[in-house]
């Protein structure tokens, strides 16, 4: 899985790395500048030399961009500095470079070359951790112009760590740089796939400086589709074997969304799937389903009852389950027995409001919310993502995530573009559906509860609740892209063969 850093650890990375003598901090530089002008020439062969502008920071992501701008014009390129600082105001490798330049130089406000074929952005990249003020006519130019944009680690106004757009922090809206092309240092940032990040980078490069990998379990990892051998099944099992997932449905009228999450469940390999209901939603469910089997669960005594067969040893609640006593008394009996269990919709929404419902989570649980489910549980993270970020790092995604689930003790699976998936131990997955990944098709009624159906089936399979949310997130995503625009959440299980069959499961 790649990794996605914060800007912190990219710094930790590069100290290492210079305090060890492997690099210094020119080598870096001297990599990353160069290494953007060979990685723009592969991903742009189209490109030929002409007029470009390099916006130059006080930093050392300016001194990144004195690097560009020497390397441009090696290459036939007639390039212009604007520079944000002097020479004198530098430091380090950043006025070494400055100092080795001996092209133009202009003020960082003086109007851009409107001929100009590329402008580069290396003004602040990962290191900007507070709001950008006094740029915004500068920022408005570069998205204006006609020429290709491209950034060095992320785009101007952009946070590192939660992609979110930094503000003035006098009354001004959230602005940034919008960049074609985006060349990532070493490794992708957090920032380049959460929140507004991917509307803003582009598309994102990664231009290797030289550095060695990380195995630090903490550091955030992007899925990037299951391993085909954990999905297949075995040629001699028997159905039990591959799990037996409990469905909780609510009334008449409510079974849709249930019945979605039961089938996709099946289609991911459960073995056995049973869509359990109260009495007067029998024959209404038994008119929709065939190999899913149906049980009448009244209460939950009912319910412990069923749980007496130990083979049935996974349960979804949540979809269509309602906000009533007899939901109530399903989710604590769920929880009570203490089995592989998904809590979505409804489930949540009675958990956030009752805190001995809440107490009994645990970590075989996995909780699948969307934002607005999300702030019913965790209200202190959800305020953290919703504060202006006037000051910075700004808490991302990630961050709200992973305190949500080391508060209540469980998996997280936080809805959204870029989904979340964190566990009590501190460990962070990113299914990011952006850029080329995207699939904004799912955003349909019922696709999450499919996604739920998934990796609840997956949880039956014997899959940790922790994989099985990341396993699920992707093939939910794979499947949206699989059948393309147009669909609607019935679609998806049944596109789940399809993306099994393309990982060669």
């Amino acid at each position: 899985m790649t990794l996605l850093l914060s800007a912190a650890q990219m710094r930790e990375i590069e100290r290492d790395a210079m305090e060890s003598g492997r690099a210094s901090g020119a080598d870096l530089m001297e990599r990353a500048g160069r290494g953007v002008v060979d990685a723009l020439r592969l991903a742009r062969p189209d490109l030929r030399p002409g007029r470009a502008v390099v916006l130059c920071g006080p930093g050392n992501n300016g001194g990144d961009g004195y690097v560009v701008a020497r390397h441009l014009r090696a290459r036939g390129w007639d390039v212009a500095v604007h520079a944000m600082a002097g020479l004198s105001a530098l430091s380090g490798d950043a006025r070494a470079n400055a100092a080795r330049w001996e092209g133009v130089v202009r003020p960082i406000d003086a109007p851009l070359d409107p001929r100009c074929d590329l402008i580069v952005d290396a003004l602040f990249g990962t290191g900007l951790g507070r709001p950008v003020e006094g740029l915004s006519d500068l920022f408005a130019r570069v998205n204006d112009a006609r020429a290709l944009t491209v950034a060095l680690d992320l785009p101007s106004g952009i946070c590192a760590d939660s992609g979110r757009v930094l503000t003035s922090g006098r009354g001004q809206g959230p602005f940034a740089i919008r960049a074609d092309l985006t060349f990532a240092f070493h490794a992708p940032k957090r920032g380049h796939v959460l929140a507004s990040g991917p509307d803003h980078c582009g598309r994102v490069v990664v231009v290797d400086i030289g550095l060695d990998g990380t195995e630090d379990p903490s550091i955030a990892r992007r899925t990037e589709g299951p391993d085909p051998a954990r999905l297949r099944k075995r040629a001699d099992a028997h159905k039990f074997d591959h799990g037996h997932l409990m469905v909780l449905a609510g009334g008449v009228g409510r079974g849709g969304a249930a019945r979605m999450g039961a089938r996709a469940a099946l289609r991911i390999g459960a073995g056995l799937v049973t869509l359990g209901v109260p009495p007067a939603a029998l024959i209404e469910n038994a008119g929709h389903l065939d190999a899913i089997m149906l049980a009448r669960i009244d209460d939950a005594d009912a319910l412990t009852a069923r749980l007496e067969d130990d083979r049935l040893n996974a349960l979804l609640l949540g979809p269509g389950l309602g906000l009533d006593d007899r939901a109530a008394a399903l989710v604590r009996a769920t929880l009570e027995a203490g089995r592989a269990t998904l809590l979505d919709a409804d489930a949540l929404s009675l958990i956030a409001r009752d805190p001995s419902l809440r107490a009994r989570v645990h970590d075989r649980c996995v909780l699948t919310p969307h934002m607005g489910e999300f702030a019913r549980l965790f209200p202190d993270q959800a305020r953290g993502l919703d504060a202006p970020a006037t000051s910075g790092p700004a808490f991302s995604a990630i961050d709200a995530a992973l305190a949500a689930a080391d508060g209540i003790g469980a998996t997280i699976l936080l809805k959204g573009a870029a989904t979340v998936v964190a566990d009590p131990s501190g460990k962070v997955r990113v299914n990011a559906a952006t850029g080329g990944e995207a699939v904004p098709w799912l955003a349909t009624a019922g696709a999450g509860d499919v996604l739920s159906g998934i990796v609840a089936g997956l949880l039956a399979r014997g899959v940790a609740p922790p994989d099985a949310a990341a396993t699920g997130a992707w093939l939910h995503a794979g499947a949206a892209r699989a059948f393309g625009p147009g669909l609607i959440a019935e679609d998806l299980p049944d596109m789940l063969p399809r993306v099994l069959a393309d990982l060669g499961v």
